[in-house]
């Protein structure tokens, strides 16, 4: 099996996309890239067999219905609603608040925060994937899903904040020893000075690893009342399993 993890910016500036290699009992990081453009994206997502992204692939419902009706000049606040939770039903998508009340911790809003442009870019791939003929489900099926490797770090019980930027490299290079103390499992091989210096490159592993655990059923799924709103907004998968159970050769998801 093939996943591959992209870490997304704005930009190929930012950009980081690994693919990992799956054989019985081991992992193998294949390739790390950093400073990665569309075409390349696409290519790598191609040929995965599940391939994580780490940037939200929808808006909210209420946040569409809101600009349509801004558009028109009839926009209406819900009587009997704080402003403020009003605005945060705008802000938010069905899977932020499912990550929040998992992990604890809030993803970046896609519709007020800088993520936004991330996610435009992410929109026009998952457009190409589609015209080349992959199955694309912002919900989770097909060879896409969503993740959050931060999320992902914290279920697995690994440092998920402080380790960003060039001024916390020593905390980035702590986090790659851990990991791979997690999982001795996982061959960075070639890789792991790129992983130490980039957070970029780090988290597109875990990014690829999340994309495994999506593969094999060991990640979360939208409930029935969240599908509908999943395959318009996205849905963040979240390990559901350690980290070992990645490499327990269960069976693929068809």
């Amino acid at each position: 099996m093939l996943t591959v993890g992209v870490d997304l910016a704005a930009e190929p500036d930012g950009t980081a996309v690994a693919r990992v290699d799956w054989t019985a009992g081991r992992a193998t990081v294949a390739r790390v890239d950093v400073g990665v453009g569309d075409a390349a994206i696409v290519d790598a997502v191609a040929i995965a067999d599940k391939a994580g992204i780490d940037c939200p692939l929808g808006w909210p419902v209420a946040f569409v219905e809101f600009l349509t009706a801004h558009h028109t000049g009839h926009v209406t606040v819900p009587a009997g609603v704080a402003g403020r939770v009003w605005r945060r039903r705008l802000a938010y998508r069905v899977t932020d608040e499912v990550v929040h009340r998992a992990v604890g911790r809030l993803p970046l809003s896609v519709a007020a925060d800088r993520i936004g442009h991330t996610a435009m870019r992410a929109a026009a791939l998952l457009s190409t994937l589609a015209a080349r003929g992959c199955p694309v489900d912002r919900g989770g099926d097909g060879v896409v899903v969503e993740v959050y490797p931060a999320a992902s770090l914290r279920i697995w019980g690994l440092p998920d904040r402080g380790y960003k930027r060039t001024a916390n490299l020593p905390r980035l290079a702590d986090l790659v020893d851990r990991l791979r103390a997690a999982a001795p499992w996982l061959d960075l091989g070639a890789h792991e000075p790129l992983c130490r210096g980039s957070d970029h490159a780090f988290d597109a592993v875990v990014a690829a690893l999340t994309a495994r655990a999506a593969a094999l059923d060991l990640a979360t799924r939208p409930a029935a009342d969240e599908v509908a709103a999943a395959r318009t907004e996205g849905w963040i998968a979240l390990p559901t399993a350690p980290l070992d159970a990645l490499i327990q050769g269960l069976p693929v998801r068809g």
